[in-house]
């Protein structure tokens, strides 16, 4: 990503984008058997994440945005401990994707919080 647009972006976003240039090569190199299903399936709901993060920014509306992104934060922690379970995704990695999935849900939590008030 250009570092030049995170002046711009909003610390959720990029925290996110960081974790994506992460998460997509390490799923690049889950067992071929499942790459097209399991790694798939994690890549587009980190993806989806992305986009309910912009139309979050943009919406007058923003809580049907923020929850749609928790729930796919929750799914996504989900999908990663089967990874570890399965042993397509070492301690190591799913530690870290796991540190920065809740570093994001805090950050979500605290939108959403500010949303209702």
């Amino acid at each position: 990503m250009g570092k030049n647009n995170k002046n711009n972006d909003l610390p959720i976003f990029i925290k996110w984008l960081d974790f994506l240039e992460w998460l997509l090569p390490v799923t690049e190199r889950f067992p071929k058997r499942v790459r097209f299903t399991f790694s798939d399936r994690l890549n587009s709901l980190a993806l989806d994440v992305v986009e309910d993060l912009i139309e979050a920014r943009y919406a007058k509306n923003k809580q049907e945005y923020l929850r749609r992104a928790n729930l796919r934060l929750e799914k996504l922690r989900v999908l990663l401990r089967l990874s570890h379970r399965m042993h397509y995704l070492d301690y190591k990695r799913y530690e870290h994707a796991m540190r920065q999935i809740n570093e994001v849900g805090k950050m979500l939590g605290g939108w959403m919080r500010q949303q209702t008030q």
